[in-house]
């Protein structure tokens, strides 16, 4: 059954045309995600979609008596009202029902009043909906009903819109960005919520563990044009880099073609007959293939950083409160160099107030912090970046230099780095307060790079970047050779990139784990029960449970061994290829093999020192 129907859809903004004649539909039950890059209008659309925003052309036609509601990024409450006020100021029969029971249930002594709200309870079966929203206020930290809108925290007033749209139970569902603001405990139970409730959504998310195990369906929106998968987001990997493949294949029987037609415009007489005429119309066609190109430019950046010395960074018996909550309580940690460490909890537990004590901008109540001399920061935070009113894009980066220094003594210009940080000359020139959410964090994230930092603090990298921008972002710092500290509640991007955690329990209570997030989630055996299934064998689940006999220095060799493994299998796959090139100079062919000999001896040790350390696991 068809529920909603995108016909022909356009909008620009000026000369900046977002997107030209889109065409899609929505069916009952589908759980599509909606993927392209910042910048390309993603959330215009979903504000078309929800009646929000008009497009230029085409139109949206709705299944006449379907409901839809809309999670937008800023949902506009009323700073007056209590919670409780808020969730029952909507149009919901069923929570009317609920709403008049409760206030029976007040006032006992009216027995008719009583008999009345308990009979439209039993009418509207409304007991099980009562369970569920008290069960989705729980989950989502909801708990103080009295609390007032206007007092809320961003973050609590989106978990507020997102209980309220999940309350209603709409016919479809439209989410843009529904895991900003949740913590990884509330991300996994939404993700179980999805999976087994019959819901129809559509929705943009960045969220690859979510799109994998929600999904059915995902959208592309890509050059322009929009492919549609029917699968999760490993069935649309595989499929979209066929359909690059194929894409180049086809470019490369258009160029060719494209040679050959030009030699015969070349050789071609002034007059023309009907024939060459033909021909030469399509000729032009051919050459306007031949000319595509995908704007698929990778950040690729070789620090120019300082070189770190033997003394990085050393906590020693770190005290923090904020009057009775306790963030910190006697915490030690001494940084080794090339360390990766991701930093995981619920909210509130003090993960950006420890990143704000490392960095010195917030006081410690006790303990020490001693930062070594080589050691030069840079720090993003949630914040974003600051911005002088009417400042374009490359003027942002200028203000570090005309050009930036990288390795080997060489060096790009403002403009060139813009560009590896995917803003094209175009886009180099436009006012940053016209940039979409995604582009000023890629932007404010290229900032901090170009500063040739040798320590990387990311408070929220991923917050509002797209599929493609975070799997730019990823390679980078796989390569990236200093010490690396995360705050993320995107696993996926967590499980790539670290090699060891921080846990936050709360209460001033921080644990040290020697893994990435998905071997915490099988050890501490947290996951709720319909992720789990999806996620881990439970043969793996009960073999990682068993206690551990390794001290804990090898707990952190353990933790990094196996990101040090994937590193040096691809440098070994690197220099392999190498050879399949004909070109390679013979003079190299002798360096090269050693090289590769020294990196296959070092993944050898590698693999048995990892080995080694698996079974006295298993002890």
């Amino acid at each position: 059954m068809n529920y909603l129907t995108v016909e022909n859809i356009s909008k620009s903004y000026g000369e900046r045309v977002l997107f030209d004649d889109i065409s899609f539909g929505i069916n009952k039950d589908q759980k599509i995600a909606f993927v392209a890059k910042n910048g390309s209008g993603k959330t215009s659309i979903l504000n078309i979609i929800a009646g929000l925003d008009t497009s230029d052309s085409g139109q949206v036609v709705s299944r006449k008596g379907i409901s839809i509601a809309y999670l937008a990024q800023n949902m506009d409450l009323d700073p007056a009202l209590t919670i409780e006020e808020t969730i029952f100021a909507t149009d919901n029969t069923v929570l009317n029902v609920v709403k008049q029971y409760e206030a029976a249930l007040e006032n006992p002594e009216n027995a008719d009043a009583f008999q009345t709200a308990f009979d439209l309870m039993e009418q509207y079966n409304a007991w099980d909906f009562e369970t569920q929203y008290r069960q989705i206020l729980s989950k989502l930290k909801l708990d103080d009903l009295t609390l007032k809108v206007g007092a809320l925290s961003g973050g609590q007033k989106k978990r507020l819109s997102l209980a309220i749209v999940l309350i209603n139970k709409p016919d479809l569902l439209i989410l843009d960005e529904p895991t900003n603001h949740l913590d990884l405990e509330m991300i996994e139970w939404l993700e179980a919520f999805f999976s087994k409730e019959k819901i129809t959504l559509f929705m943009v998310t960045h969220d690859r563990y979510f799109l994998e195990r929600v999904c059915n369906e995902i959208i592309e929106l890509d050059e322009g044009n929009i492919y549609k998968y029917k699968g999760n987001y490993s069935y649309y990997l595989q499929n979209k880099e066929e359909r690059l493949a194929l894409e180049a294949t086809n470019l490369g029987k258009a160029k060719s073609l494209f040679k050959k037609e030009l030699d015969w415009m070349r050789r071609q007489p002034k007059a023309r007959t009907t024939k060459s005429k033909s021909r030469t119309d399509d000729f032009y066609q051919i050459k306007e293939k031949a000319h595509q190109r995908r704007q698929d430019h990778q950040v690729q950046l070789e620090i120019n950083m300082v070189r770190l010395g033997s003394k990085i960074l050393e906590l020693h018996k770190l005290k923090k409160s904020y009057g009775d909550k306790k963030i910190l309580d006697g915490f030690d940690y001494i940084f080794k160099r090339g360390e990766r460490v991701g930093i995981i909890g619920k909210n509130g537990t003090g993960k950006s107030s420890f990143l704000n004590i490392i960095t010195e901008t917030a006081p410690l109540d006790g303990g020490k912090v001693t930062v070594g001399e080589t050691v030069k920061f840079g720090y993003y935070t949630q914040s974003g970046i600051n911005v002088k009113p009417g400042q374009k894009v490359i003027e942002v980066i200028k203000e570090f230099g005309e050009f930036i220094p990288l390795t080997k003594g060489r060096k790009i210009s403002a403009s060139q780095l813009l560009e590896r940080f995917l803003f094209d000359k175009k886009k180099q020139y436009d006012f940053v307060e016209r940039l979409s959410g995604g582009e000023q964090k890629r932007l404010y994230l290229c900032a901090v790079l170009i500063q040739n930092p040798n320590f990387l603090i990311l408070d929220e990298p991923t917050n509002d970047l797209d599929v493609v921008t975070l799997n730019v972002l990823e390679n980078f710092l796989l390569d990236y050779p200093g010490n690396l500290l995360v705050v993320s509640h995107d696993r996926y991007f967590m499980d790539k990139i670290v090699d060891a955690l921080f846990v936050f329990r709360g209460e001033g209570v921080v644990e040290n784990f020697p893994g990435n997030y998905s071997d915490f989630r099988a050890y501490d055996g947290s996951i709720p029960k319909e992720v789990e299934k999806k996620k881990t064998p439970e043969k793996v689940v009960e073999k990682k449970r068993k206690p551990v006999s390794l001290n804990f220095d090898e707990k952190r060799e353990f933790g990094g061994l196996e990101a040090e493994i994937g590193r040096l299998q691809k440098s070994k796959a690197s220099i392999e290829n190498q050879f399949l090139n004909v070109e390679i100079p013979t003079d190299e062919i002798a360096a090269k093999s050693e090289e590769l000999e020294v990196v296959i001896k070092k993944l050898e040790q590698k693999e048995e020192r990892w080995l080694e350390l698996s079974m006295k696991l298993e002890d």
